[in-house]
């Protein structure tokens, strides 16, 4: 058997069966990792394999406790972990060594998974292309001359390759769904609040970004969930978490009566390279497959207004976060250039501004909602562009048109990123091109357990991940 192509959930069951041991597990994925990840370079900060091994070992002979009891877990590159080291992908952290784990690293810990470094990322997360001084750049398995995505560009890389069975991400922008659709695997972005962040940063205002797992199959998303999920009681807006496997376990095999709004090239506002829209339609006509009705849609605001929203508030937040740098000589000039951008536009940004960014917000909160009453999901592309030269920094048009910032080839996540709706990138195949690309499946806020459904029905009809990388 082999075991890097099981899912986790079928791994857990065979290690609390006795039918495999922990042991057996990781030293498969330290073999596979051993064999791709060099030509990847996924994952990163890799512990010595003989320590990994005699952890794995000590958990032989013991009771399986945890929902990740005995499965190998590499961090994202941005969570802190006890004991391994942390980078941010940045030279001022190339050494950094934490005492201690963060909030969901501590999650995944004490579920029982092994944790056996991390996965790359681009510096501080910013951007969706997982490159850095400290790593270099991870290489997408489908096409190693072409980016994984980012920022958890690794951790879908690891996954496409089978390096690992499962993977945290997070998701800003579009983290978690971007590096998915590029590697042909599952990224989930939670409702905003769910999975919680660590007391001691900002916790009122900065209600962006979001951990959330990653995977090759819905049931291993639900799992992983489960771990994440649920409030941090030092920390506020936290919700309870739901029955994620139930709700997959119990997904139908069809979707008769489910209604799907699609959203398209969002009437011409956004540019597409050739070939995406008609990929993701594709997707679409699975759901009709499976008894789902699809409808055009219009967004109810214009996208500009979205994005206007959505730079003003990131920039604010990014200045509060990273501000002190610019005080800080030494540190300023080892900052990339787009996170120079970031705290320099944020420091501009005045009160006025960012209440009308936030009324914007409020009111698409309101509509995405309104029009959820008469829809299951939204759906929309996950990304603008195909998986580009690994050797870019980013893509400075589409169609010929400039982007004029460096993340602007990605503003198709926005409308989701902006309220913290709960959204499923699912793989939608192959282009012409051979390269892979998704699609996005959104829900009402707190829906997470209803998307994941509607996921697991898509999933079974089209087993996408399962088409594994030709050239690893």
């Amino acid at each position: 058997m082999d075991l890097t192509s099981q899912s986790a959930l079928t791994l857990s069951r065979l290690i609390r069966t006795r039918e495999v041991k922990p042991s057996e597990v990781i030293g498969a994925h330290l073999a596979q990792i051993a064999a791709v990840n060099p030509q990847v370079n996924a994952v990163v900060s890799l512990r010595e394999p003989d320590q990994i091994m005699e952890e794995a070992l000590a958990l032989d002979d013991q009771a399986p406790e945890g929902a990740l009891f005995g499965l190998p877990l590499a961090v994202k590159d941005l969570l802190q972990t006890k004991g391994i080291r942390t980078t941010f992908g940045s030279p001022l952290y190339a050494d950094h060594v934490p005492k201690a784990d963060d909030l969901i690293a501590s999650r995944m810990r004490g579920a029982g998974a092994v944790l056996i470094g991390k996965t790359n990322t681009p510096e501080w997360g910013h951007g969706s292309h997982s490159f850095n001084p400290v790593f270099g750049a991870t290489r997408n398995p489908y096409d190693l001359g072409l980016t994984a995505g980012g920022s958890s560009g690794g951790a879908a890389a690891a996954l496409a390759a089978h390096m690992v069975p499962l993977a945290d991400g997070s998701d800003m922008m579009g983290s978690l769904r971007n590096p998915a659709a590029f590697c042909n695997v599952y990224g989930f972005r939670p409702s905003w609040g769910l999975v919680p962040t660590d007391a001691g940063y900002e916790t009122f205002l900065d209600t962006m970004a979001t951990e959330g797992p990653m995977a090759r199959d819905i049931a291993d998303i639900a799992l992983l969930l489960g771990v994440q999920a649920g409030p941090n009681p030092l920390t506020p807006f936290g919700q309870a978490p739901q029955d994620y496997l139930g709700a997959v376990g119990a997904a139908p095999a069809d979707l008769k009566g489910k209604r799907f709004a699609w959203f398209g090239d969002f009437g011409g506002q956004l540019q597409f390279e050739p070939g995406i829209i008609a990929a993701c339609e594709a997707g679409l006509r699975v759901l009709e497959d499976l008894g789902a009705e699809v409808v055009p849609v219009s967004l109810p605001l214009p996208v500009a207004d979205l994005w206007q929203a959505w730079i003003t508030i990131r920039s604010f937040l990014n200045f509060g976060n990273k501000g002190a740098e610019m005080r800080n000589p030494a540190h300023w000039q080892q900052l990339k250039p787009e996170t120079q951008w970031e705290i320099e536009s944020g420091a501009s940004v005045t009160a006025e501004a960012l209440w009308q960014a936030s009324k914007i917000r409020s009111r698409w909160y309101a509509r995405a909602h309104e029009m959820l009453e008469g829809f299951d999901a939204l759906v929309m592309p996950v990304a603008q562009v195909w998986p580009f030269p690994v050797g870019w920094r980013y893509p400075q048009a589409i169609n010929g048109v400039e982007m004029d910032t460096y993340h602007r080839w990605m503003e198709v996540v926005v409308p989701v990123s902006l309220i913290g709706l709960p959204s499923l990138a699912v793989p939608v195949g192959f282009g012409a091109n051979g390269l892979p690309m998704g699609m996005q499946i959104a829900g009402r806020h707190g829906a997470d357990a209803a998307v994941l459904a509607l996921g697991q029905a898509y999933h079974q009809a089209t087993l996408w991940p399962q088409k594994r990388p030709p050239q690893i």
